[in-house]
């Protein structure tokens, strides 16, 4: 046997089919031991899984495997988020039905997840556009509604007039619809939102309890809710408004640079702005230009910042003497403060743009320290940073802090029309979520729209609102607008002919709640709230950075409406985050400029001389940057490939073990066939111990050289665990590297006692254990190849001796008068006597003394000795 190639293909296949018969992975709710509930975020249905996904679930799989072995109930269960566009182009592009296209793409996946040997609970699977799914969603839909929770409202919305469909503000590129290069168009639409901005304060004030969330992705929610204090001012208007208005109300951050106040700016859709619209061509060719720009904050600021002069003035709050220009400016959200700002272009730079643009005044009112008044000027670049007020009457000299309080204070204290001309406000960026899509693909809004009874919800003894199956994509648009039966229904009031709403929910709505689906996925509710109650939160979510914003929110969001709606009790869905690195990989270039996979390519060289030539044809192709996988540039391998030819362990293995998890891991076919070597190299080990070691009883004492071994592996077996606690795969790796060496030196050792072999055994045992959860087909092979019965899944840990822990000696360093002279090396028990005995034995000592005898010598015990001269 030892002499034996593993063969990992026969073994990774044998023991995948011994778990899933013993059903090893399935998860109890009623089990009685402490639960750990392990997600990776689940894969969206594309057709083949990735290198990516290798990385994350490996990841989760050894986290769940190793909690397992320590004695808790692990949950770690799989699904997929399966709705969305996609599945809709793959219809129309291949004329397939898109429930056909995507479970066919979960089968191939499930395959591919399969022959890499994770701990998954298959029995808990389910795809999000499965009907029993998207029925409890519908449910949790309802209860939202009748809570208060979701409201309908006119928002506006990218629109392709080609595909007749809304677009997200990731499908319009350089203002056209991502498919059909239509112009995009800005309509209003009534749309279907849910009340996220209700949780605004507690979503951003709970992060500070999320002490096991990356620091980076609690800025990123933190800056994407968006909190500001501030002030709400009201300019009187100096020439009448069409609205009748007599003041313009903005809300302001800061108020300390009032006296640099240039122009006022007005949201194209500013109801002021529409008003003058209606009789102003001018102003309205203006406003449906804005229209062409995407809805997105991304694309109103990297747009060239234009507006149009209303002809309008309002009066400075704090001089009335100054008059200030309206002006309607592109850069300017209406649903952000008020939808009117003042503009101090002196210090933003977007009002410098526009400033600059149109000849407005920039009158600086922030000097930088240690700046010259008479001398500081604005030129293309606003100030930003600290400094004092000048050129702000009685603000100057004011720190910015100072400055905004003493403007707050005197505005509170004036009146306009008999009320305070401003009033302090917190506002906050995030914005309720809008979750309307007109497309089939989706979980269908269940509501009916009756000429009579306005909008009434579908009864839950209804459910599910099932989308139809006779569908046509010859025409754009959404389908379920234009079905022949489908939306036509009567009205559960009334009875009279209605229509459903032909609206399906956006596929975030999907993947904000299914970690709570996963506790009772066969649920008659959307949860059974004890058992919910009693798995989450989710102990330990992995997934990627991308995520780490909207999905995240959107999760913290549903946790809490499930909770004030009855079907939760948590509120943080998550209790600890891990956002891994993304996988890599060099890019090739053909001679004629066109992107080349890796399987097309041999490299031949090494360092500068290092080239890479087509295998069919023999060119030469340019060796490029190392880049994210992706299909685009080509530079991706197949998982499947990859596992078919060295087995799943070893893919596993490597992306384990090539860098710490966060970081990006570039994936090379040497380090691949490295990682291969050592899985043979652990094979050849064990199986040799296990033949030429006999199994021996405990021993009574151990040699010096058992107990370093044992020492060596019981310490390895601390760090290990703690690594893997701390997701420091790769540091593991490392251990497990560092204590194979070991064993391989004492296996060489020759004829050995009893002490020796059961140490050499105790060592084979711990290694393969703690490989178990990294690689666990070979680890299951090693543990039958020692002798071992029963399936090692189904093990312990390994239990550590607290004494072996400890060592035997202690270093201390020997100073001589205060000076560090030598270390001396002495048992950990040694008595003081004997530390002073040893210590006048070093030589450097002796050379110090130099035949004086020593005065005194202080002992600090396992710390220090001083020989005082």
């Amino acid at each position: 046997m030892a002499t034996e190639r593993y063969n990992a293909r026969e073994a990774e296949s044998r023991w995948q089919k011994v778990w899933d018969e013993a059903k090893v992975f399935a998860t109890r709710n009623e089990d009685p031991r402490p639960k750990y509930y392990v997600l990776e975020m689940f894969p969206y249905p594309s057709g083949r899984i990735h290198m990516g996904h290798v990385r994350n679930y490996a990841m989760g799989d050894v986290v769940a495997r190793y909690k397992r072995a320590r004695g808790f109930n692990v949950l770690h269960p799989m699904g997929w988020d399966a709705f969305g566009m996609p599945a809709e182009n793959a219809a129309m592009q291949n004329k397939v039905h898109p429930r056909d296209w995507t479970y066919q793409n979960i089968a191939t996946m499930r395959g591919q997840l399969k022959i890499m040997g994770l701990s998954l609970d298959w029995e808990r699977e389910f795809a999000t556009c499965d009907v029993e799914y998207y029925t409890q969603q519908q449910h949790l839909f309802l209860d939202f509604l009748k809570a208060g929770l979701a409201y309908r409202k006119n928002s506006k919305v990218n629109w392709d007039p080609v595909d007749m469909t809304v677009l997200a503000n990731e499908q319009v590129i350089d203002g056209r619809g991502w498919r059909s290069g239509a112009l995009v168009e800005q309509r209003e639409l009534t749309q279907w939102f849910f009340k996220i901005s209700d949780w605004s304060e507690e979503l951003l004030s709970a992060l500070d309890t999320l002490d096991r969330w990356p620091d980076k992705v609690r800025l990123m929610q933190k800056n994407w809710i968006g909190r500001s204090e501030g002030l709400r001012v009201r300019f009187a208007f100096s020439t009448p408004a069409p609205t009748g208005d007599t003041s313009l109300e903005i809300f302001t951050t800061r108020p300390d640079t009032l006296f640099g106040a240039s122009f006022m700016g007005l949201s194209p859709d500013h109801p002021i702005s529409r008003k003058l619209a209606e009789s102003d061509p001018k102003i309205a060719a203006f406003i449906e230009e804005c229209r062409r720009i995407g809805t997105s904050a991304e694309a109103i600021e990297t747009a060239e910042k234009i507006g149009v002069d209303t002809g309008l003035t309002v009066v400075h709050p704090l001089d009335p003497s100054i008059t200030l220009p309206v002006y309607i400016a592109n850069f300017i959200l209406m649903d952000y403060g008020t939808g009117a700002i003042f503009a101090c272009p002196a210090h933003d730079q977007r009002d410098l743009d526009f400033a600059r643009k149109y000849h407005l005044p920039v009158r600086p009112v922030v000097l930088p320290n240690g700046a010259d008044p008479e001398t500081f000027e604005i030129r293309d670049e606003a100030y930003t940073d600290d400094g004092t007020i000048y050129n702000s009457a009685f603000m100057d000299g004011m720190a910015i802090a100072d400055a905004k309080e003493a403007v707050a204070a005197r505005l509170e204290a004036e009146t306009l029309d008999g009320a305070p001309q401003a009033q302090r406000q917190v506002n906050y960026r995030l914005r309720d979520w809008g979750i309307s899509r007109q497309r089939y693909w989706g979980c269908p809004i269940p509501v009916i729209h009756c000429d009579d009874c306005g909008v009434v919800p579908v009864p839950v003894t209804d459910l599910p609102v099932q989308l139809p199956d006779d569908i046509d994509f010859e025409k754009p648009g959404n389908p379920l607008d234009r079905h022949p039966t489908w939306r036509n229904v009567a009205c559960p009031t009334c009875g009279k002919p209605a229509r459903r709403e032909t609206d399906t929910m956006d596929t975030f709505v999907d993947s904000s709640w299914y970690f709570a689906r996963f506790t009772d996925p066969r649920a008659k509710t959307p949860t059974d709230k004890a058992v919910a109650d009693a798995w989450l939160p989710v102990d330990q979510y992995i997934g990627g950075i991308e995520h780490a914003i909207l999905h995240l929110l959107y999760s913290r969001f549903f946790a809490r409406a499930m909770s004030v709606t009855g079907h939760l009790s948590v509120k943080e869905p998550f209790r600890g985050l891990f956002t891994q690195g993304m996988v890599t990989h060099e890019t090739y270039k053909a001679p004629g400029g066109g992107w080349v996979s890796p399987a097309e390519v041999r490299i031949e060289g090494d360092g500068e001389e290092r080239k890479a030539f087509l295998i069919e044809g023999g060119d030469q192709v340019a060796i490029g940057s190392i880049e994210k996988m992706s299909k685009s540039k080509k530079n991706t391998v197949d998982p499947t490939d990859i596992i078919e030819t060295y087995g799943a362990d070893t893919a596993r293995w490597f992306m384990l073990s090539d860098s710490p998890p966060e970081r990006d891991v570039q994936w090379t076919e040497d380090g691949v066939q490295g990682a291969w070597r050592f899985m043979q190299r652990v094979w050849r080990l064990i199986s040799e111990i296990g033949e030429s070691v006999p199994q021996t009883a405990r021993p009574d004492a151990f040699g010096e050289a058992a107990t370093a071994l044992r020492r060596a592996t019981h310490k390895a077996c601390q760090a290990i665990s703690a690594d893997i606690e701390a997701l420091s795969f790769n540091r593991a790796v490392a251990r497990i590297y560092e204590l194979v060496n070991t064993l391989s030196r004492a296996a060489q050792g020759g004829d050995q006692g009893d002490d020796m072999r059961f140490a050499q055994r105790e060592a084979a045992a711990f290694l393969v254990q703690m490989m178990a959860p990294m690689a666990p087909h070979l680890a299951e092979e090693c543990w039958q190849a020692l002798g071992h019965e029963g399936m090692l899944a189904t093990q312990g840990w390994p239990e550590i001796e607290a004494d072996l822990l400890v060592e035997a000696t202690v270093t201390l360093p020997v100073q001589v008068n205060g000076k560090k002279r030598a270390d001396l090396v002495v048992s950990r028990e040694a008595s003081k006597e004997e530390v002073e005995a040893a210590t006048l034995q070093l030589e450097a000592v002796q050379r110090a003394l130099d035949g004086k005898p020593a005065r005194k010598i202080i002992v600090v015990p396992q710390r220090i000795v001083n020989v005082v001269v």
